[in-house]
């Protein structure tokens, strides 16, 4: 499995590839970071993490998209930075028929560290150790991005069979009722 993790953000977004199937050594195949001034406009700002994530998606094909879920912050400024570039990362995969999956950022810690509390050098850490890496991505954002691969490609399995059994179990609670054909109804005059 192929996977590029996006961390979004406007002025920095964190983007990486790694390749493998859980349980099997795992292969860095990219990183790096879109960035964008943070005194342009932002019409131009998201054209050019635009650009940057096509980049991506031409040079490495990914089979999927891992995006850092949006979460609630203090600071509406840059929840509403982090949301646009989220967006123009889904639009960029789902344009292309890949398949988007969002994780939250103590979702990621806890799959690459063990703990949803680890802080950015933890992740860095891990990354390093997990890739075989001679030292961890810089900026943190990259890093984030590969722990968000890493991330989706360990609880990808789970999550396809979790699903699958979860639209089995809905199936036979509601069974569909096969129809009979449709009588035609005749008026009677009175």
């Amino acid at each position: 499995m192929r996977v590029l993790g996006v961390d979004p953000g406007l002025t920095r977004c964190g983007v990486g590839v790694v390749e493998g199937v859980a349980g099997r050594p795992l292969t860095m195949l990219g990183v790096g970071v879109v960035r964008t001034p943070a005194d342009a406009e932002l019409g131009h700002r998201l054209v050019a993490i635009e650009r940057g994530i096509e980049q991506w998606l031409d040079e490495h094909r990914p089979e999927y998209v891992a995006v850092e879920r949006v979460f609630s912050q203090h600071n509406v400024r840059t929840v509403m930075g982090t949301a646009q570039a989220s967006a123009v990362a889904m639009l960029c995969a789902s344009r292309r028929g890949i398949p988007v999956a969002l994780h939250t950022p103590s979702e990621v810690k806890a799959a690459v560290t063990g703990s949803g509390r680890a802080d950015k050098a933890q992740v860095g850490a891990m990354v390093t150790r997990l890739l075989r890496l001679d030292a961890p991505p810089k900026p943190a954002d990259a890093a984030d991005a590969l722990a968000l691969a890493i991330c989706h490609i360990w609880r990808a399995p789970a999550v396809n069979r979790l699903q699958q059994a979860q639209a089995a179990a809905a199936a036979a609670r509601n069974p569909r009722v096969p129809r009979t054909p449709a009588v035609p109804v005749r008026k009677v005059p009175r």
